[in-house]
């Protein structure tokens, strides 16, 4: 088990490496990296806390905790995809919003042009 939480360790940190060279780099917007962020602390928190880790296999009932470390990192991940999943719907709201302005404006605007002729 103890070289599943060093891998863990590793994957998070290089998680982050790659999550704060992108928002330096200006690929994702401040707000968008701080769900990713949280996620590498969270994934490198409980892979090297084994004391909180026997806790949570403990509250989860679990006999082996590398099943209460995989149940959480599935957790984490859920949630981040959840948030990312109401981000692109608030988008997807806003665009069809923003096309039909436009298309008003459009229309708004071909009629004063031809009360204008």
């Amino acid at each position: 088990m103890e070289r599943l939480l060093d891998v863990i360790a590793i994957l998070s940190l290089v998680l982050l490496i790659v999550v704060l060279r992108s928002l330096r780099r200006e690929h994702i917007r401040v707000e968008h990296s701080v769900s990713w962020l949280a996620a590498c602390a969270a994934l490198l928190i409980l892979s090297r806390s084994h004391w909180l880790l026997d806790r949570a296999s403990a509250f989860l009932d679990l006999t082996e905790p590398a099943i209460a470390l995989i149940f959480m990192i599935l957790a984490v991940f859920l949630g981040v995809f959840y948030r990312f999943s109401r981000v692109i719907s608030e988008l997807k709201d806003m665009n069809i919003t923003l096309t039909q302005k436009v298309a008003i404006l459009e229309y708004k605007l071909r009629m004063n042009e031809e009360e204008q002729k």
